[in-house]
């Protein structure tokens, strides 16, 4: 699995993006960032407050109940403002 951080999730991580072999319990979003949060406690710290970090899978908006394989890209990144 391809994992990517963006903006200021790359520096609480120390990486812009990681290819993981989590453990087979790893089967959703929020599952993922519970394992993540354990290799990147500093990524974990913000992973705590809703609405702080979004998600995408495959390049698609999700949710910590969305499903993830070995196979898929999940990306962390900060919400998106503009105007």
């Amino acid at each position: 699995m391809r994992v990517r951080y963006f903006a200021w999730l790359r520096q609480r991580t120390g990486v812009a993006e990681e290819e993981i072999d989590p453990p087979a319990e790893v089967r959703t979003v929020g599952d993922l960032a519970r394992y993540l949060a354990q290799r990147h406690p500093r990524l974990g710290e913000v992973l705590q407050s809703r609405g702080v970090v979004r998600f995408a899978v495959n390049q698609e908006y999700a949710d910590a109940d969305t499903p993830v394989g070995p196979r898929d890209e999940v990306a962390f990144f900060p919400p998106v403002t503009g105007g």
